[in-house]
C-alpha cells in the first residue's frame, strides 16, 4: 500500500507542485493518475520512488519511507519515465546488468510481453527506433515484476497498433498483488485495462474511485471533463 500523507512539494523558489496533498493506493489495482498539465502527476510518481525529496509530509510504501531508498523496498519499485534512452548494447546484456536488482524478474515474462509487440529478445538496442525501444523498455519494466510499476505518459510515441499491443501487455503481466499507477493524458488508450481512476487537480483528490462499467465501458474522456467541470463550478 502506498500512502502519501499530507505532502508538500515545490522545485526551487516556486509555488508548490504539490501543497498538503494527501493520498492512498491500493494493492492489486491498475490506476490511471490523470490532470491537467502542471498538476504534479509526474512529480508525484518521482516523490513515490524517492527520486525527489518533500518539503514537508511524507510518501510510505508497504510502511518504509519512500525518501530513504532502501535496496529492500527500491527492488519491489518500477518507474517507466516518460523520456529515456537506452546503450546501444545487445537487449540480453541489458538484461543480465538490471535483473539482479530486481529478484523477481521473469525472463518468460518479458518474452511473453515482447511477443505482445511481435517482437523478440534477439535485438540490439542500438538498432531500434525509439518507438520500438519504448516497447523493449515497457516489456522490461513488466518483466521486472515488482509489487508496484508506475509509468508515466507509456503511450506517447507509439502507433495505433502499438497502443492496442500496449493494452495486451499490461493484461498480461497484471496479478492481484501488483500495483499498476499509469499517469497520462492519453485516456483512451488506457481505459479499457484501468480498473480505477484517481483525478487531481489543484492539490485536491477531486475523483477517486473504481471504474464501474454497469452501463458499458467507461468514457474516461468525459468522466475527466465533467469531474473537472463540476468542480470548477463549486
Amino acid at each position: 500500500m502506498i500512502n502519501i500523507k499530507n505532502l508538500t512539494f515545490a522545485y526551487g523558489k516556486k509555488n508548490p507542485v504539490l501543497q498538503d496533498f494527501s493520498l492512498d493506493f491500493q494493492r492489486g489495482n491498475i490506476y490511471g493518475l490523470l490532470g491537467k498539465n502542471g498538476t504534479g502527476k509526474s512529480t508525484l510518481l518521482y516523490l513515490i520512488m524517492g527520486l525527489l525529496h518533500a518539503q514537508k509530509g511524507e510518501v510510505l510504501v508497504d510502511g518504509m519511507s519512500a525518501k530513504d531508498r532502501k535496496p529492500e523496498l527500491m527492488r519491489e519499485m518500477f518507474l517507466l519515465p516518460e523520456e529515456y534512452d537506452l546503450p546501444a548494447v545487445h537487449l540480453s546484456d541489458y538484461v543480465s546488468a538490471i535483473a539482479p536488482f530486481y529478484p523477481n524478474f521473469s525472463m518468460e515474462l518479458m518474452e511473453k510481453c515482447l511477443s505482445c509487440f511481435d517482437m523478440s529478445a534477439d535485438v540490439n538496442l542500438g538498432s531500434l527506433s525509439m518507438g520500438q525501444k519504448k516497447k523493449v523498455y515497457m516489456c522490461i519494466a513488466l518483466a521486472a515484476n515488482t509489487p508496484y510499476l508506475f509509468m508515466d505518459e507509456p503511450t506517447n510515441g507509439l502507433d495505433i497498433l502499438s497502443k492496442s499491443q500496449f493494452r495486451k501487455a499490461i493484461v498480461t503481466a497484471m496479478s492481484p498483488e501488483k500495483t499498476i499507477i499509469v499517469s497520462t493524458h492519453q485516456v483512451h488508450d488506457v481505459e479499457r485495462v484501468l480498473d480505477h481512476v484517481v483525478i487531481v487537480d489543484r492539490n485536491r483528490v477531486l475523483l477517486n474511485q473504481p471504474l464501474v462499467e454497469n452501463d458499458g465501458p467507461v468514457d474516461l474522456e468525459k468522466l475527466f471533463i465533467e469531474t473537472l467541470t463540476l468542480n470548477t463550478l463549486q
